[in-house]
């Protein structure tokens, strides 16, 4: 795929791009033919949807139908399913809500929120990027300190022997960009936003945040959890993070 240079010429070349030329780049000018987008339809990827459907329409969307998901979460993407036309594809893990109840115990979101995100979200995303070659994915660099250096082209092994391209347009974008370019296009937006959520993800884990606080405070609240674990690179930040505090 791209070699350590190429990674570094084009992360010098879209420092300072529009998120639409660097799709533009991914979706066309690259090459790269098996490419999808992230998103579990919070404001950023409803914003990246939007951007990469206007260039390549059947682009597929991964969605993680964790089961644990907001009723209000999975309403919206339908709404936006059907507004679009997206080519939503759902990943799944090996287990239901009841058969990881009885395989691990009850609430293991609560006793073991990294384990609980492996089995849901982690292992069927590396599952599903075995068929892509890059993905998109809607991450801000000023919403988690794990975050705020993350390069907008990055190439890392999904499994051995097989590298992937992760491509971020919107690193440099702020909260408030993204709500601009929403209201701008007239894109509608996960109602739990407007009930105080900042960071929307599975309904045990996500909580209102008070003003003042972090944006990613209500994820996970209290474990000082802050990534799922799909975003490799920032994982492994936040693992190493944990390991210095101990």
């Amino acid at each position: 795929m791209l070699d350590e240079a190429q990674v570094t010429d084009l992360n010098v070349r879209f420092e300072h791009a529009t998120p639409q030329e660097m799709l533009g780049w991914a979706l066309v000018g690259s090459g790269i033919e098996r490419i999808a987008v992230a998103s579990a339809f919070q404001r950023e990827g409803t914003a990246i949807i939007h951007m990469a459907t206007r260039i390549r329409p059947d682009i597929p969307v991964l969605f993680l139908e964790t089961g644990f998901h907001f009723a209000e979460t999975l309403a919206f993407k339908e709404q936006l399913t059907e507004r679009y036309g997206l080519n939503v594809v759902e990943l799944t893990g090996e287990h239901t809500v009841a058969s990881q109840e009885a395989a691990f115990g009850p609430r293991l979101y609560e006793r073991d929120p990294d384990r609980c995100c492996r089995i849901n979200k982690v292992e069927p995303f590396q599952r599903a990027l075995e068929g892509f070659d890059a993905w998109i994915t809607g991450m801000r660099r000023d919403s988690a300190w794990t975050r705020a250096r993350s390069p907008l082209v990055t190439c890392y092994e999904v499994s051995p022997g097989h590298p992937i391209v992760r491509i971020n347009p919107i690193a440099n974008w702020t909260q408030r960009d993204v709500w601009a370019y929403l209201k701008e296009h007239d894109i509608p937006h996960n109602p739990l936003y407007d009930l105080g959520c900042a960071s929307i993800g599975c309904a045990p884990c996500t909580r209102t945040v008070a003003p003042g606080e972090d944006e990613r405070a209500g994820r996970w609240s209290g474990t000082g959890k802050i990534e799922c674990g799909i975003q490799a690179p920032e994982a492994q930040l936040q693992a190493a993070g944990a390991d210095g505090a101990g």
